[in-house]
């Protein structure tokens, strides 16, 4: 799969002009699917993360849907640097409730 896409969009099928932007493809296909999930945490940027309530992102950004919610932390949040969330294998469980979302018997 390459890198890069387009993505285009023509207003209307019996026009010619169309726009054009180009795209991580790996993330645009998350995005296409809608697995875009988003994060809350109560002690900062260096806290905990837990997966965000629709209450939460309703309260704070005016509605829940994830596509309206990137859309706005993209443009007005800002960006931080880090070495310790793999996009491949970030879960957003919660390590200090042991085992217990991995099958096991911890967390209880």
């Amino acid at each position: 799969m390459a890198k890069t896409s387009k993505v285009l969009y023509k207003p209307d099928p019996q026009s010619t002009d169309e726009y054009t932007i180009i795209v991580n493809t790996e993330e645009y296909l998350k995005w296409k699917d809608g697995a875009f999930e988003v994060f809350f945490s109560a002690q900062g940027a260096q806290g905990v993360l837990g997966k965000a309530s629709h209450q939460q992102l309703d309260t704070t950004f005016g509605t829940h849907k994830d596509v309206d919610v990137v859309a706005a932390i993209l443009k007005d949040g800002r960006p931080q640097g880090t070495e310790g969330v793999a996009s491949n294998a970030f879960t957003g469980s919660n390590p200090s409730r042991g085992a217990a979302g991995l099958g096991g018997a911890g967390g209880r």
